[in-house]
């Protein structure tokens, strides 16, 4: 018994999905969406970043110096993934139309450029239903992942300071 898609399939491989797609549209069509890439990493890594430092410090003020537990760790990881994407969610939105854009034909003009996505996207959808479109599913792997990493990262960290670093005294 052999599989039979329920859609006709447009490329046979890997190698032929970039074959044809630099034959039919060019070069520049791998780099669609890298602005918003870009330009989305800083403030998301500066606000996570910051989040999650400022409520290890503060829990250090409060708890008075006594160690922050994993559990901690993760809730602030969580907050720090929360609030970094939900600040830069809009450019997500805007990466994924430009470079799913031009799946069935040629990208329309308004999505060739970031700020022409973005105003498209907000005048034709809206602030929550256009770009901040399934923001909601993000909250809930987001913050995991977020949490997860930066726990893992300063446990790992501890665990190699106090068993492989030597301090000079």
């Amino acid at each position: 018994m052999s599989f039979k898609p329920f859609f006709p399939l447009r490329y046979r491989s890997l190698r032929d999905i970039f074959i044809r797609i630099y034959r039919e549209e060019g070069i520049r069509t791998f780099y669609r969406g890298y602005v918003p890439t870009l330009v989305g990493i800083v403030p998301y890594a500066g606000i996570s970043f910051f989040t999650y430092e400022t409520c290890k410090k503060t829990y250090n003020d409060l708890a008075q110096g006594k160690p922050i537990a994993p559990h901690h760790r993760l809730a602030f990881g969580a907050c720090a993934g929360l609030f970094g994407q939900s600040a830069t969610y809009p450019l997500d939105i805007i990466r994924r139309r430009m470079q799913t854009a031009g799946l069935h034909k040629l990208p329309p003009p308004h999505y060739k450029h970031m700020w022409s996505t973005a105003k498209f996207v907000y005048q034709t959808e809206g602030l929550v239903r256009g770009l901040y479109k399934g923001l909601s599913m993000n909250w809930v792997k987001g913050p995991i992942a977020v949490g997860i990493s930066f726990t893992t990262f300063d446990l790992l960290q501890s665990f190699i300071h106090q068993h492989f670093i030597i301090e000079s005294r």
